[in-house]
């Protein structure tokens, strides 16, 4: 499964490759990094053309330019296939209310539980 994580603070990558160790090292999941809005549209603009594309984006609210949630709501615009998981650091009702609005998946509050979020990944491709 090829999953990819929209976050602008850089530490991420080195945050869910631990965390991801083993499934990564056993080929259960691949991700990619992406660390602006802008970077993950094209980075599925070009993997559109591919059989092997990603069919789960992880993407943080606040960035900046383009934040996470005009990001999803492009990407369900344009990827409606696309699952969409939102995560943030804010407990804020408008967040969420405008996740729901715009099609997140899930939402995902910050620090992130590791396990449940595998759980939630790896139910995705079952179903």
């Amino acid at each position: 499964m090829k999953v990819m994580v929209v976050d602008d603070e850089k530490d991420v990558l080195l945050l869910f490759r631990q965390r991801f160790r083993k499934e990564i090292r056993q080929g259960k999941i691949e991700f990619h990094f992406a660390f602006s809005a802008k970077e993950a549209l094209y980075y599925l603009e070009m993997e559109s053309k591919k059989q092997n594309c990603v069919v789960l984006i992880l993407s943080d609210i606040n960035m900046p330019e383009i934040n996470g949630l005009e990001l999803l709501k492009t990407i369900k615009s344009n990827f409606p296939n696309l699952k969409v998981f939102m995560i943030t650091a804010y407990g804020d009702d408008e967040n969420y209310r405008l996740s729901q609005e715009y099609g997140a998946d899930d939402y995902i509050h910050k620090p992130v539980d590791f396990d449940q979020l595998k759980e939630k990944i790896f139910n995705l491709s079952t179903t």
